[in-house]
């Protein structure tokens, strides 16, 4: 594997790839690497020719009271792990490279970064677009890959692709879970054992509402049904949300059923405050079937 940390090695690195004919499939992440995070360069991997993942603790997308100095960090550990997969190549950038002294651009998907997550973080939005559009620059990818455990940042990268024509494929997989349900999170170091009990809730009260979505119960029950389950946890200080969204414009869906409700799926989603821990997770209900 190849580890790179400038910025115009990457660059020519990613040009001399195409040049070749090849395609570059790539899996931005803030490293301390999960299994969630492995199944990601799985796909890539099945999916192109050359795998490039980069490890990026990014500043401006924590606000000044979050968790940036004390994220999860575990280099070592993480070259292991890509070592073992057969990466091709492992971007590490610095941040004085990527936001040099004199750095004062930005980019903000207006409207969908505001709602959900985006109403408890101001600004995080803004800080994930400006620094997936700056390493879609730098590495050039065919394809990029994100989680659906993260499905607003999804829907903010896909619109930023769209409105700024990135010639990129933006490639959503499946939430990967702990084996009680929990989505997996680098996030999940800072649970004790009695808070790692609890977050299992999560899943369970997402998994309910799903049935009582399907069942034509109608959203304000599913809706009050969710909170008050979070709420009787003792070990969840905060819930953020918990709630019915639309898949697409993320608008939080307050009245209806699914008999009157139009679109082909919709997103349960929840975020709490669990001892040091933010949590979000997600279920995306297909009204098809």
């Amino acid at each position: 594997m190849e580890i790179i940390r400038s910025i115009r090695a990457m660059q020519e690195t990613a040009r001399n790839i195409k040049e070749r004919g090849l395609t570059i499939g790539f899996v931005p992440t803030m490293g301390a690497l999960h299994q969630g995070h492995l199944s990601l360069i799985k796909r890539c991997k099945e999916e192109n020719h050359v795998t490039v993942v980069s490890i990026f603790v990014n500043p401006i997308q924590f606000g000044p009271s979050e968790d940036y100095t004390r994220y999860p960090r575990d280099m070592e550990g993480d070259i292991e792990k890509l070592s073992a997969l057969e990466v091709d190549i492992l971007f590490f950038p610095e941040v004085k490279d990527i936001y040099p002294d004199d750095y004062k651009t930005y980019i903000t998907v207006e409207d969908l970064s505001g709602k959900m997550c985006g109403a408890f973080r101001p600004g995080h939005f803004r800080g994930v677009a400006t620094v997936v559009a700056k390493l879609f620059n730098i590495v050039k990818p065919d394809r990029a890959y994100f989680g659906q455990k993260d499905y607003q940042q999804t829907v903010v990268i896909r619109k930023m692709v769209e409105d700024l024509n990135f010639d990129v494929d933006i490639v959503v997989c499946p939430t990967i879970r702990e084996r009680d349900g929990l989505a997996m999170s680098s996030r999940n170091l800072y649970l004790n054992e009695d808070e790692r009990r609890a977050a299992t809730l999560i899943y369970q009260v997402l998994k309910r509402a799903e049935e009582m979505v399907l069942s034509g119960e109608s959203f304000d029950k599913v809706r009050d049904f969710m909170n008050k389950t979070l709420s009787a946890e003792p070990l969840i200080r905060e819930i953020q949300y918990a709630s019915l969204f639309h898949p697409e414009r993320l608008e939080e869906l307050s009245t209806g059923n699914i008999s009157v409700y139009k679109e082909d799926s919709l997103i349960l989603a929840a975020a709490v405050i669990l001892g040091n821990a933010r949590l979000i997770d997600n279920i995306v209900v297909d009204l098809t079937k």
